[in-house]
């Protein structure tokens, strides 16, 4: 059955959505305004709708006929990035900004729950909307699954639209698609002293700064090459003034990797090497790894469901190949527990110049993909229900 006409009725409410909620951002678990628009459009559509996770919301759309549960996800959260777009829409709250496209992931899902509300007598099963807050905390999805969003679901996809596809592209693929995503703090203790007298003290800068050069060769020795990771200090804090040898140095960094085997290799790897320096250097060392969202890991089956979708809307050479990415993201949390998929949805411009990357200050989408993610939830919660 042809259902572009419904579809297309959704493009402008879609659009005129996605900029309400451009203007009016909000940081994670704070999405006070989203969350009651959000409810007050699925109010408008006839849906009913349950809260979760202080500002997430939950609905089910049930069909006529008895079948599986399919899921669609949306995060709505945004940034603490001052945006610098000229956009006419751009934010009104000073500070932050959706620099990541979870605006348009709202707008999109609340379009497909209208078209979707409007043929709820051809469901065979029900489909589930899930907006969740807190994503770029990598927190909101493990708050919603704690809280049984996903009690009664079979299936789930989630979309990202992505500013380094082209518009009109999509990808999406078996496997681990995004990387796990951990935070590693180090803390090496010596002894304090004068800067002129180093032979007096133990230094833990020395510690640390040997320990991060190391790091990269430590774990090309620990992992398998195949299996890419990545190791990063974006933060050293330790000492006071010039000419005073501290007692305490900290690093601290983020662990990226695409499987929980080398996840834990690379964890030890860390922790035995930090300690080894320290003793080098007749110091200590403290490891500390915060585990954070796991490895997004597509479902085989439900990307063979999310790929007959996909090409129910595009071309078959539209439908392309993509590196995984070394980003992380909390809908790893839903994929944990039930089959799904994450879609790459492109959003990127012809003019190169228009382009920037998430999260930056200049970050735009173009908004013809709004169209393209409206019709992939659409057909996937269609094809999902046929097909599971």
């Amino acid at each position: 059955m042809d259902f572009k006409n419904i579809l297309a009725e959704q493009e402008k409410y879609v659009l005129d959505l996605r900029r309400e909620f451009h203007m009016h951002p909000e940081t994670s678990w704070n999405e006070k305004r989203t969350s009651k628009r959000i409810k007050e459009e699925l109010a408008k559509m006839g849906i009913s709708y349950q809260e979760y996770a202080d500002t997430g919301v939950a609905a089910v759309i049930k069909g006529s006929n008895a079948g599986k549960t399919a899921a669609l996800r949306a995060d709505m959260d945004a940034l603490k990035v001052e945006e610098k777009t000229d956009l006419e829409f751009k934010s009104k709250n000073e500070g932050i900004m959706h620099a990541c496209g979870h605006d348009g992931h709202t707008a999109m899902l609340l379009g497909t729950a209208r078209a979707l509300y409007e043929i709820r007598d051809q469901l065979a099963g029900n489909v589930k909307l899930i907006f969740q807050p807190a994503e770029e905390m990598v927190q909101g999805a493990a708050k919603m699954v704690e809280e049984g969003v996903l009690d009664d679901v079979d299936g789930i996809m989630g979309i990202h639209l992505w500013a380094d596809l082209p518009t009109g592209k999509i990808n999406v693929e078996a496997g681990p698609r995004m990387a796990s995503g951990d935070y590693v703090i180090v803390e090496f203790t010596g002894k304090g002293g004068h800067g002129s007298m180093p032979h007096q003290g133990v230094d833990p800068i020395v510690m640390a700064s040997s320990f991060v050069l190391d790091s990269q060769a430590i774990l090309s020795r620990e992992t398998n090459s195949l299996d890419p990771v990545v190791l990063t200090f974006g933060k050293m804090k330790s000492g006071s003034r010039f000419n005073v040898i501290p007692d305490k140095a900290e690093i601290v960094g983020t662990l990226r990797c695409f499987s929980e085997k080398t996840r834990v290799q690379a964890s030890k790897a860390i922790k035995r090497y930090a300690e080894k320096t320290a003793k080098a250097y007749r110091g200590e060392a403290e490891v500390t790894i915060q585990k954070g969202t796991p490895p997004t890991i597509n479902d085989q089956r439900a990307a063979e469901i999310a790929r007959s979708a996909a090409q129910k809307i595009i071309a078959a050479e539209d439908l392309i190949a993509m590196d995984k990415t070394t980003g992380s993201e909390d809908m790893a949390y839903y994929l944990r527990e039930v089959p799904g998929v994450i879609a790459f949805v492109g959003a990127g411009f012809e003019d190169e110049e228009q382009n920037y990357p998430h999260h930056n200050s200049k970050f735009k989408i173009n908004e013809d993909s709004l169209k393209t993610g409206t019709s992939l939830y659409f057909n996937f919660a269609l094809e999902f229900l046929r097909q599971f």
